[in-house]
């Protein structure tokens, strides 16, 4: 599935108001392009439910972007509501694919256990949130990255093998 379209969202009240620049979209960006993913959308929001629904409706009900990503606002912090703009709009969790990230993070950092992100279903379309941390964002991304190809596959009912 070399055709994906992704889109990158980073939710972050600093990098949305200029305060700080955005370091984990351009990241997770660098290894879209890798592996030959095509990037159909970036934005940055703000902590807020409202601005994070908005995009992720307009980017799966509208442009019908295969994949959406989140970086940031996934932790324990009070402005951390990513998680639950999310769960807002999925039809289906996929708690496993979290679980495995969670897993194999905290094999590299104990504080992995802390994150409160989530993936799921929203038609034929996957959302994953990942954290803020350009580094941990990557890590993240790159421990499900196999799994995304096979599982939008299954999701839009096309022929394809497990690898």
């Amino acid at each position: 599935m070399s055709s994906l379209t992704i889109g990158i969202l980073t939710v972050s009240d600093r990098s949305f108001r200029g305060e700080r620049e955005d370091l984990g979209g351009p990241a997770l960006k660098s290894v879209i392009e890798r592996v030959g993913w095509r990037i159909a959308e970036q934005a940055v929001v703000p902590d807020e439910i409202g601005k994070i629904q908005e995009n992720i409706l307009n980017w799966i009900d509208e442009r019908k972007i295969d994949l959406v990503l989140t970086t940031g606002g996934t932790g324990v912090a009070p402005r951390d509501i990513t998680p639950e703009a999310t769960r807002g709009l999925i039809e289906k969790e996929l708690p496993g694919l979290m679980e495995w990230v969670r897993f194999q993070s905290a094999k590299k950092t104990p504080w992995a256990v802390l994150s409160r992100a989530l993936a799921g279903v929203r038609k034929k379309s996957l959302i994953v949130n990942l954290p803020g941390n350009p580094e941990g964002a990557v890590e993240c991304l790159e421990f499900i990255l196999d799994l995304i190809p096979h599982a939008l596959a299954v999701l839009k009912e096309q022929d394809h093998a497990h690898s």
